[in-house]
Parts: structure tokens; sequence; C-alpha cells
């Protein structure tokens, strides 16, 4: 393994035996949380349409929206400042605080704040900073940067912060459990914001049309920091403008549920800065608050930070609609294995956070942790503005290919059958371009198995291109999906449906047996087969962001798929990840009718199955049982895509008994379980599923799974058979 792979996995391993439980216990929480939140609401997809819609307008508008906020805040009394960059942000908030003879800073959570570093620019000319939140308050006595964007903490136990407090206040009495931790906090921060001069707040959104802010918060210290002291700032980037006070209402509804699974937030708060409430003069208790000054300071301060440039980004501009609820870090297995400190940049962590920090650090930052999003897609449904999240990383970990170059590049682009510039690495290559190995390995079956299996290939392997010894490697087959179909006549005469049965990569090349079983179920409810000769789908380029090359696979697929759809055949596919190639990422790819006549033909093979029986075809021409059982676990994209119920129905009207698993993710996810920097996070990820089987009701069941990754882990997982639910079915041959 290269030193530099090492270090990865070295940062990785320390991060799952130091942070990993705490991280997935919370993280896991808030997701299960927001999948019974978003049930009390009536009409969820529709609330998240509009919120859409709102972001998608108010950064269209941008330009205005700034132009009337800012004319709203002045008319109210405040002012608005426009920063460029952090620097130019922090300048203008340490100028307000000079003004004031400020010593003392309170502030309630607010990642923007993080971004620009504000803390240690006020500290360095002698201005006391003391956070409010209690997870940012933890950190900043930790001295540790957060590790996920609404819970700061959350890599932190109760025990490990109550040894903090305790090592660091040396309290009367020890504090042990949770009320005394947080009483603590309550009494030592309370004495802090009375003595504070100047409070900062983020804010969650602004809106244009009353300069009303927005803050969203579990804890009451939010409202505290504004209205305290006499001056308030409030630190936002230029994204949270939205058009007006009635454009809140889907995003109140939807940012507590979907972040932390909290039907609505301890805290809401709108204020229109500067408030005229009377100011709180601690140290004359005896004079009537009434009897008070009024008198209040407001600045707006809006930064640019690279967001204008991110907004003329027609790649990054869907990252500026993001409302920063954390649902992509929740739902994503890794991240719920490693936390941010891993699964982040300078300041934005989880699925998101790759195109915060291309946009606003750049690539090299971004690039330290693009890899860990897999393209699972589970965060896609999960966002509540509905940001196409893969695609964003995808997009950016095409860009950090390009932006790679060495002496020898116009060697490796000249060797290599893609479409991309030669500063793509070994590994990404390899694995972009698998279709080609899969065709040599089984064309020279099964020698090419016995040498990839030498523990001298294996070394070279690891050394070059980071395939870990660990992992099992596929066993090509010498007669591929196409050989035999090809060597056979149709067993149907009377069809009543034609398709495709579309061979990718796995099923034509090493998992043959699923493919024929496809064939075989298909041709046994009276549907007329045909497996062409049609490149591979262009998933696996994508997965190393080789845009070029999959945008290359996706016309090619279409071409050989299209004479079939104009004879009005079904295309069926047995790997969920090329469904979801030809039901989503084809469309920026292929021109709209292209795409529109491939999607709406194209079927996972059990959902076809499904619809079969249900439009009367023979369930008895299938193999039935008598409640044999079943372990079942559907893939990450057939969850996203809302079919793993299909497969289950299927089962069961087939008799079978079948428990699912509710994991997430298997921590296989194609290429990313053979990297030796992931492998051991693959395998942790992959030992919550391995659990899920191991209990009294699975161990003992018939393993079956629906994509091709999850079954390669789970063999690794329980070293006992595992099947495609397509061959369980399958009649006799």
């Amino acid at each position: 393994m290269s030193k530099s792979r090492e270090a990865k996995a070295a940062k990785i391993r320390q991060l799952m035996e130091t942070e990993g439980d705490a991280v997935g216990t919370g993280t896991r929480g808030f997701n299960d949380g927001r999948y019974e939140a978003v049930q009390s609401l009536d009409d969820y997809e529709g609330l998240k349409a509009e919120a859409r819609a709102i972001k998608e307008d108010a950064i269209d508008r941008l330009p205005d929206l700034i132009d009337q906020l800012r004319e709203t805040v002045e008319a109210n009394g405040g002012r608005v400042y426009i920063a460029d960059d952090a620097a130019d942000a922090n300048r203008y908030v340490r100028e307000v605080c000079d003004e004031k003879d400020a010593e003392r800073v309170i502030k309630s959570k607010s990642m923007t704040s993080e971004e620009i570093e504000v803390n240690g620019e006020l500290e360095s000319v002698g201005i006391d900073v003391v956070e409010t939140d209690l997870g940012e308050w933890v950190l900043q006595v930790a001295d540790e940067a957060p590790s996920h964007i609404v819970a700061p903490a959350i890599h932190k136990s109760r025990a490990g912060i109550a040894d903090l407090f305790n090592e660091t206040f040396d309290p009367d009495e020890p504090l042990e459990t949770a009320e005394e931790l947080t009483m603590f906090a309550r009494e030592y921060l309370g004495e802090l914001i009375e003595g504070a001069d100047v409070g900062m707040t983020g804010a969650n959104f602004i809106t244009a049309d009353t300069g009303t802010i927005a803050l969203v918060t579990s804890e009451g210290n939010a409202r505290k920091t504004a209205v305290v002291p006499d001056t308030h700032i409030a630190v936002a980037g230029v994204e949270k403008v939205i058009p007006s006070v009635e454009d809140l209402h889907p995003f109140v509804e939807l940012i507590g549920k979907s972040g932390t699974g909290q039907n609505i937030t301890s805290y809401i708060s709108l204020l229109t800065p500067p408030v005229e409430s009377p100011t709180v003069d601690f140290s004359d208790p005896d004079t009537p608050i009434t009897e008070t000054e009024t008198d209040r300071e407001f600045h707006l301060v809006l930064i640019d930070n690279g967001r204008m440039a991110m907004r003329d980004d027609d790649q990054l501009r869907e990252t500026l609609y993001c409302i920063r609820c954390s649902a992509c870090s929740n739902v994503c297995a890794n991240f719920q294995h490693v936390g941010g400190h891993a699964f982040g940049g300078e300041t934005y962590s989880g699925g998101i956070g790759t195109g915060w920090e291309a946009g606003i650090e750049g690539l090299d930052t971004a690039a330290e942790f693009n890899d860990l999003c897999t393209g699972c897609s589970r965060c896609t449904t999960a966002c509540p503005v509905n940001i196409d999240i893969p695609w964003i990383n995808t997009v950016v970990r095409d860009r950090v290919n390009r932006g790679e170059v060495s002496e020898v590049d116009w060697l490796v682009e000249g060797l290599t059958p893609d479409e991309e510039p030669g500063g793509v690495s070994l590994q990404k290559r390899f694995f972009g371009n698998f279709e080609t190995a899969a065709k040599v390995g089984s064309a020279f079956a099964p020698v090419s198995n016995w040498v990839a299996q030498s523990s001298l290939s294996r070394n070279l392997m690891e050394r070059f291109l980071g395939i870990d010894a660990r992992r099992d490697l596929p066993a090509f087959q010498h007669e591929t999906l196409n050989d035999w179909f090809d060597a056979r006549d149709s067993q149907v005469q009377n069809p009543t449906r034609t398709a495709v049965l579309y061979p990718d990569v796995y099923t034509n090349h090493v998992q043959v047996e699923r493919g024929k079983a496809a064939v075989r179920v298909l041709e046994a409810l009276g549907v007329d087969v045909v497996v062409p000769d049609v490149r591979s789908s262009g998933r696996a380029p994508l997965s190393q962001g080789m845009i070029a090359t999959a945008e290359d696979h996706a016309h090619d697929v279409y071409a050989g798929l299209a004479e079939y759809i104009d004879e009005g055949r079904d295309i069926v596919v047995i790997e969920p990840s090329d469904l979801a190639m030809f039901d989503g990422e084809y469309q920026k790819f292929l021109p709209e009718k292209s795409f529109q006549r491939l999607s709406e033909r194209s079927f996972e093979v059990m959902e076809y199955v499904y619809g079969l029986l249900e439009n009367g075809a023979d369930a008895d021409a299938l193999r039935q049982s008598d409640s044999d059982e079943i372990a079942y676990h559907s893939h990450c994209q057939q969850r996203t895509l809302g079919l793993e119920g299909y497969t289950e129905a299927v089962l069961s009207d087939l008799g079978y008994d079948v428990v699912t698993s509710d994991v997430e993710c298997c921590g296989m996810a194609g290429s990313f379980g053979y990297k030796s920097e992931y492998y051991e996070l693959s395998m942790d990820v992959g030992s919550d599923l391995q659990a899920q089987f191991q209990t009294d009701d699975t161990r003992e069941r018939t393993v079956v799974a629906s994509g091709t990754s999850c079954l390669e882990q789970l063999d690794s997982l329980l070293r006992r058979p595992t099947r495609h639910p397509v061959e369980l079915v399958a009649p006799s041959r």
C-alpha cells in the first residue's frame, strides 16, 4: 500500500475507533427519527418540491433580493455589509467590536462563522469569544473542530464530556449525568452572557421583504445572544436570503424533521432587528426593565466567499439550495462510522460538504474526502430540497481528476480505453474500465483467475492499483451470459410480452448463473427474451468521477438498445445501480426524448416479475416455497428508486418467509470496498448488516440480496452462500 493510502487508512481507522460509536449512535438516531417524523406530513414530497422551488427562485434572483434586503434592513435602522471573502467579513466584524470597545463577544451556533474563522480573528486582538451553543462550547473547551453540521459535538460521549468538564473546571462535585453537565453549562454560560458586549448569530434564513432573520435551534441561547447585548451582528452566506416571510413555511416544516427527526425544533425565532426590546443591565437589578434603554445596533454581514461564483457554475449551483439540515450526513453509512473529521473539509462535512468545500475552499480541500461518497444515492431522497448530492460529488471528483497531471499523461491516455485526460490515477482508471478487465478475464478463464489470485499478483495489485489483498476477487466465467444465450433457442412460442435482459458486466462475466436464472424466469412467465451484446452502463467510470467516459457509455448503450425499444420490447435490468443510471444520470447525458424512451421502458427484474404476476402470469411456473426462510437485503439505489417492495412482495406471494434488513448500505459500494484505503471502513459499515443477519431469527436463513456489491460483501461477512432473488424463484433447468 502506498504511503498516502496507508495514511488515509490510518486516519479512518483511528476515527472509527475513537469517534465511530458516538457518531453512529447519534446519526442513526437522527436518521430513524427522520423516517418517523416525515410520516406525519400530509404531503412530504410536495413540501420538498415547494422548498426546492423557493430556493431555485431565490438563487436565480439573488442580486435583486440582496438589494431589496439592504433597503429593508436599513429602513429598519440596521446596517448591511456585503463581504467578498472571509478576511473582508472578519475585518468588518472586528471594526464593529472596536467601535463598541467590546471585551467579550457571545456567539450562537453558526457554520458560517466557522467558515470564516471569526473566533480566531477576534481572539487575536484580545476579545474573549464565547460559544453559547452547548455542543459548540464543548468543542471550544476541548479545542476541537465540529464533526457534524447540526450536532457539532456528536463524536463525543457523555462520559467524555464529563471527563473534559471535570478536568477543565474542577467543580466541587464531579459531574457525571447529562442533567448535571447541562445545568453546569447553563449556569457557567449564563454568567458569561450577562457580561457580553456584542452578540453574534448566524441565520438559517433571511427574508428580503421584511429583513426577518429565522433562527432554528434546539436551545434558547441563540435568543439570548441576539437580545441581551445591545449590539447584534448576524453573519450569513448570501444564499440564506429568500424572498418573503411566507416562504419560510415549508422550511420550518422540513428542517427539524429532516435534520434531527423532531416534529419541530425546540426554538424557532423570527427576529426583525434591530428589535425594540429594552436592553438588560444586570448590574442594576432594581431598575425596572421597562425604564432601560432601547437603543440597539444591528449589523448584517452577508458573505460571498465563493458563493456567487458557485451560482454561475451550472454543476455546483445546486449546493446553494442547501439548508444545512444534515440529513445527507445522517443517512450516509460511511459518515455514520467516521463522522465529519474524516468525511469533511475545513468547515463542511457529509454528502453536501464536497460541494461547499469545492466552492469555498477549492478542489484540494474537497479532494481530501470526496471519495468517501460512494454514490449510493440514499441522500437524494433524504434531502428536503431534492439536491442531487451524488452528482455534485461526481462533478467535483471529475474536476479533481482533471487537475492531477504528470509527465507521462500522454502515455497513460494512449493506453487506456476511456475518454479521460491522462491525470486520472491508475486505481481509478482500472475500476473505471473494469468492463475491459472483465472481457480479458473471461477470455482467459480459468487461467486468469488463477493468475489474479497468486500472491505476486495480489501484491502488485495492492501496490499499484490499491486493491486490498484481504478482499476476495471476482471469479470470471469463460462462458459469458451472451455466449450462453447465443447458443440456445427461444423457449417461448406465443409470448405475452417481449423484453431485453440487459447484460451488466458482472452478470455477463462473473455472476452468469443469475443471468441464466433471469432468462428462465422471464420465459416461464411467457416473455420472449433477447440478451444483446451491449456496452456497460457507465456506472463504473462514473463512480470514479470519469464523466466523459460515462457519457460515452450512455450514448453507446442507448444506441444498442434503441432498436429493441422501437420493437416495443421492455428493458429488464438485474443490477439496480445500472437501472439507476438509466433512470437518473442518463438524463444528463442523452437528449431528453432518448432518455425518456429508455427510462420509461426500463425495469428492475423483480419489479418486472411482480408486474407480470399482477397481470395474470402463472405463478406456478416459478419455484414456490413452503415457508422457506429468507434474510433479504435490498440494494441502496433500489431503495432510492422505491423498488425494494416488489422483491419482498414476489417472495412473500410465492410462500417465502422474508425478513428484510433496514441497513442503509452494505459498505461495499462497487469498487469502494476493494480500495486498500477504504477496506476497513467498508467492512466496519458492513458489520451492521452482518449483525442483522446473525441474530437468532436470521442466522439460519438463506441470504438473498439484489445488488452485486451487496452479494460480494455478504459473502465476505457471513461466509455462507448468498443468492440473487431471481435465482431463488427460477424454475429448474
